[in-house]
């Protein structure tokens, strides 16, 4: 299953799972202390949020995909897309091993494309160069 991905930066995480519970109707499937994620079927969804310490708001869009084969081909559409890409490749961020790339469309919205096939105790890799860890902490 393919999902659209929501990442939101707010200043209380706890006091946001409490407003967003109850405005998906469901509670997150991951809670940490400075993060949370919905996965939710219906709609198709993965909405995040993430303390930050000032640039409140959206933080990046996103299309989680369901295997490896589809994030090759949601590559090519990046590629054939002609914005700024940038190819992460392997790397936990947000509590999650996944394959990422990214986008940034003619607005400067960043979009990450992206594969999960784990879980992980820490938050991001300190190499890490995502925008989905750096922007905003």
């Amino acid at each position: 299953m393919n999902r659209f991905h929501v990442n939101l930066a707010v200043e209380d995480v706890q006091q946001s799972i409490r407003f967003y519970s109850h405005l998906l109707g469901a509670e997150p499937t991951v809670v940490k202390d400075d993060y949370a994620k919905w996965l939710l079927d219906d709609p198709q969804l993965n909405f995040s949020i993430t303390l930050a310490k000032e640039n409140h708001g959206i933080r990046h869009l996103g299309l989680q995909v369901a295997s490896r084969e589809d994030l090759s081909e949601l590559r090519t559409r990046l590629a054939n897309s002609k914005g700024k890409t940038f190819h992460e490749g392997e790397t936990t961020c947000c509590y999650a091993q996944s394959d990422k790339s990214w986008i940034v469309d003619p607005e400067g919205v960043e979009w990450e494309a992206f594969y999960t096939h784990g879980e992980s105790d820490t938050f991001y890799e300190e190499q890490a160069k995502t925008a989905c860890c750096t922007t905003g902490n």
